[in-house]
C-alpha cells in the first residue's frame, strides 16, 4: 500500500517539476518585419487579422496542468479513506490536469491574433507589417513606420 502511495507522490512531483520547464505562450516574432522602409509616413489602407494558433504548445504540459492535476489532488484526497484514499487523490490528479489542461488551451486560443497592417506609402509605395497589437489604428489612419512598427501619429 505505502509503494502505491509513494508511486502516486512521486508522479505528481514529476508533473510539477515537468510543469516548470513548459512554455505557456505561443511564440511569435512581433518585431519581424520585411519593411525597406524605417521613419517612413503614409495611411492605413487595410488591416487583416490572422488567428496565432498554438499547434505546437497544445501538446505541452503547462502551468494549468499543473494547477489542475495540485488541486485535483488535494480535493481527492479529502475522500475516503485508506486505499480508497489514495485512489481518490490519484483520479484527483489526473483529472484535475486535464481539466486544467483544457482551459488553459482555450484561453491561450482565445486572444491570439496577428494583424497585417497595409500602407500606402506617402512616396506611392505600399508596405505590408504584421504586429501583434495594433491598439487603437483604424484604417484612414495616418502612420508612421518605426523599427518595423506601426504607430499612429
Amino acid at each position: 500500500m505505502k509503494t502505491i502511495h509513494k508511486a502516486f507522490v512521486l508522479t505528481g512531483m514529476s508533473v510539477i517539476f515537468l510543469g516548470g520547464c513548459a512554455s505557456t505562450t505561443p511564440q511569435s516574432d512581433s518585431s519581424h518585419s520585411s519593411s525597406r522602409y524605417n521613419n517612413a509616413y503614409g495611411v492605413v489602407e487595410a488591416i487583416d487579422s490572422t488567428p496565432t494558433g498554438s499547434s505546437g504548445s497544445a501538446s505541452k504540459i503547462g502551468v494549468g496542468t499543473v494547477i489542475g492535476g495540485v488541486v485535483g489532488g488535494v480535493l481527492g484526497n479529502q475522500v475516503g479513506g485508506g486505499t480508497g484514499k489514495t485512489v481518490a487523490t490519484a483520479a484527483g490528479v489526473v483529472g484535475g490536469a486535464v481539466v486544467g489542461h483544457e482551459i488553459e488551451k482555450k484561453r491561450a486560443n482565445a486572444a491570439s491574433y496577428t494583424y497585417i497592417v497595409r500602407i500606402r506609402l506617402d512616396n506611392g509605395g505600399y508596405e505590408s507589417i504584421a504586429q501583434d497589437n495594433i491598439g487603437d489604428m483604424r484604417v484612414g489612419d495616418q502612420v508612421r513606420i518605426e523599427n518595423g512598427h506601426v504607430i499612429r501619429y
